[in-house]
């Protein structure tokens, strides 16, 4: 066997379970050596970052949530419930934050998962992903237009009724049958509320009021029932769409500056709530807090139940990670981004929350159009049109964001092979993906034109939710167990020979000397690293260094038990939140079952406790940014929350997703592992990578 052979036995293969776990390096200037890719433009600075991450979270859905679930769950304790929410979400951004800094490339959880989980799994997060965001900015285009054209709701999927649709009249009947009737009850869409912030639900908004003086837009922009085909068209959805991919086409620092003003727009829409509604708490008592029922209506139950609502209104400051690529200074901006965004929509989303609740008592909150009602409560009906705007601009950012990260994931999984590489491309001009954010338009455009998107609603929370659980999962394998392997290109291959083969000599020379010294001494027949008259124990060493006996685990075993420890955490996890959840069971084979999942769970928090990190992720990927404290608890208490959420989404929203999925698989399958750009790759030690490269560029003409 050659001096290579026990490298090239390693290489993952095209087929077998060694392929779907193959694992990349952290991108860097060494691509370019490898015949890289044209770069992305590196604009984006902390106030840009700030800009993307607050317009992409703060949808208008949060103009709903303040009267459903201080209803429903919380009551006054709803400012808790975003609390809790908004630490819930700090958990991802940490996890995320680090990530970012030490792996600044564009793919976001795609690209961690890849590094440290394999491509088989990085590869279903970015297949989730391209729906999430598909489907997210098609829901948000949906929701745009009721709020420009009429004060009353006229709506896809929630006019639902034909009839009224096609009629003349329909303002009238649908006027009647909202106000005098029960015409919101059991929607579909109302439900969307608990599964993201910025769904189509905002034609639930305020239906007094009127941008354009009541009336309707103009008929080639205005929504259309089908009869033959039973479907409303939204041509404004649509042209709204292309609108934000042509701007996006422009550039990254161009889109990001207009989202910056719009996302401004709604700011300052939300603080005038704060503002004039503690002017109104003040001069008039808050009423909402003078309650016999006390802070807690619902209980400490409902207060938790109401966070695990909220939360998702903390989804999109993932989008901050997708643009690491374009950010000058990332290791010290991305973390900077991330947190600061998060900070600010929970600072906003509480004030909101504590002024309108304290202003009307919880139970007399209207659940649809809970802002505009409270302040026509107190005679200000002029604020209505305040809260339109907000919820517009709220909309418009939402779209911005919604659409941004998926052309950097489409060129990220173009790079590594799996996609074709026409998503790869980068504009020389512009410098960003002009052919993939043009499909990505496109795409959703025709889902906003045709398709009632809220009842896929669910689908788009699966991907943010994988998302999150496997950025968690991430940091665990890089603090424990970070790839010892690096995979280079076929071309490396005779200088990886001569390197290794060098390396092999040397070795084989201290080998020698080793066992000559050993030899002419007394105590040859005692370990090289144990405690004099202790068992040489393979696992278990002793260090008496200064008179102190310590246990030091030997660096494979531990790799391995910490392998199969972050393993046993994800079972329990699992285990633990699908018997929680599953409440058809029967007690005790459901108590039974979490406690098997909790035993899991804390046995392998505290084995991860117990033993040391690996000392190799210091030098891993890009050092020098922010590191996740609190490892491994809060990486856990990541994945429990997320998982938890995840198997609470329904099993209608599990079919649809599964659907996807297996059409993700079968195209990985045929095309994605065929061209892998890691296929041919040969993985050497991470200690000798260095060397190889250097080696490489002295040997270029």
């Amino acid at each position: 066997m050659g001096v290579s052979g026990d490298f090239d036995s390693q290489n993952r293969g095209l087929w077998g379970f060694k392929g779907l776990m193959r694992r990349k390096q952290v991108d860097s200037a060494r691509k370019e050596v490898d015949g890289g890719h044209h770069q992305l433009a590196k604009e984006l600075s902390v106030l840009h970052l700030v800009a993307i991450g607050v317009g992409s979270t703060i949808g208008a859905g949060v103009y709903i949530l303040v009267g459903t679930v201080a209803r429903e769950h919380s009551g006054p304790a709803l400012t808790i419930s975003f609390l809790i929410a908004g630490i819930a979400a700090a958990l991802s951004a940490f996890c995320y934050a680090e990530l970012a800094s030490r792996c600044p490339s564009a793919g976001s959880a795609y690209h961690y998962s890849y590094i440290c989980v394999g491509e088989g799994v990085a590869w279903l997060i970015g297949w989730a992903l391209i729906l999430e965001y598909t489907i997210g900015g098609s829901a948000v285009a949906r929701g745009i237009s009721p709020n420009l054209c009429t004060g009353y709701i006229r709506c896809g999927f929630l006019v639902d009724d034909p009839t009224i649709l096609s009629s003349g009249n329909w303002k009238t009947e649908y006027y009647i049958k909202v106000y005098h009737g029960n015409g919101l009850k059991g929607i579909p869409g109302r439900n969307c509320v608990h599964v993201c912030n910025f769904m189509g639900l905002l034609d639930l908004i305020l239906r007094q009021a009127l941008l354009f003086g009541g009336g309707d837009l103009p008929a080639f922009l205005a929504r259309q029932y089908i009869p033959g085909l039973g479907i409303v068209v939204d041509p404004c959805a649509a042209i709204l769409v292309f609108i934000v991919t042509g701007l996006l086409c422009v550039g990254i620092k161009e889109s990001t500056v207009v989202q910056g003003f719009v996302t401004t727009a709604n700011v300052c829409a939300m603080m005038f709530v704060v503002i004039a509604g503690g002017y109104l708490g003040f001069k008039t008592g808050w009423a909402g807090y003078e309650l016999p029922t006390g802070y807690f209506p619902f209980g400490v139950d409902g207060m938790l139940a109401g966070s695990a609502t909220v939360f998702f209104a903390y989804i999109g400051f993932d989008s901050v990670a997708s643009t690491a690529e374009e950010v000058k200074n990332p290791q010290r901006d991305l973390p900077l981004g991330i947190g600061s965004a998060l900070s600010i929509c929970c600072m906003l989303y509480m004030l909101v929350s504590v002024v309108i609740v304290g202003l009307v008592p919880y139970y007399s909150m209207d659940p649809d159009t809970p802002i505009s009602s409270v302040f026509a409560n107190h005679g200000m009906q002029w604020a209505a049109y305040i809260i339109t705007i907000g919820a517009v601009t709220a909309l418009c950012s939402t779209l911005l964001g919604s659409l941004l990260p998926q052309p950097r994931i489409l060129m990220a999984m173009a790079r590594d092979g799996l996609l074709p590489s026409f998503f790869s491309d980068v504009n020389r001009r512009t410098q960003v993906p002009v052919k993939g954010t043009i499909v990505t338009g496109i795409g959703a455009a025709t889902l906003a034109f045709f398709m009632d998107v809220s009842q896929l609603a669910g689908m788009v929370s699966v991907g943010t939710l994988l998302a999150f659980t496997m950025v968690a999962c991430s940091v665990l394998i890089l603090r424990y167990i970070p790839p010892d392997e690096v995979p280079l290109t076929p071309s490396h291959q005779e200088t990886i020979n001569s390197v290794l083969s060098r390396h092999r000599s040397t070795q084989k020379i201290d080998e020698e000397n080793s066992k000559v010294c050993v030899g002419t001494s007394n105590e040859a027949s005692q370990p090289l690293i144990a405690k004099v008259g202790a068992s040489a124990d393979p696992v278990i060493l002793k260090d008496v260094a200064q008179g102190r006996c310590t246990y030091v685990i030997d660096e494979t075993m531990r790799r391995k038990i910490a392998g199969w420890t972050i393993a046993v955490i994800c079972v329990g996890v699992v285990v633990l939140t699908t018997s929680a959840s599953c409440v058809s069971l029967p007690g005790f084979p459901r108590y039974m079952f979490c406690g098997i999942g909790g035993a899991l769970l804390l046995s392998g928090l505290i084995v991860l406790t117990c033993i040391d990190q690996d000392d190799a992720r210091h030098n891993f990927g890009h050092s020098g940014g922010f590191i996740c404290p609190f490892v491994p608890l809060l990486p856990i208490a990541c994945i429990l929350i997320n998982v938890y959420l995840l198997v609470n989404l329904g099993s209608a929203t599990w079919t649809r997703v599964s659907i996807w999925l297996v059409i993700g698989v079968l195209v990985y399958g045929f095309y994605g592992r065929r061209h892998s750009s890691l296929r041919d790759a040969v993985y050497v030690p991470a200690v000798h990578a260095d060397e190889i490269y250097e080696s490489s560029s002295n040997c270029l003409p």
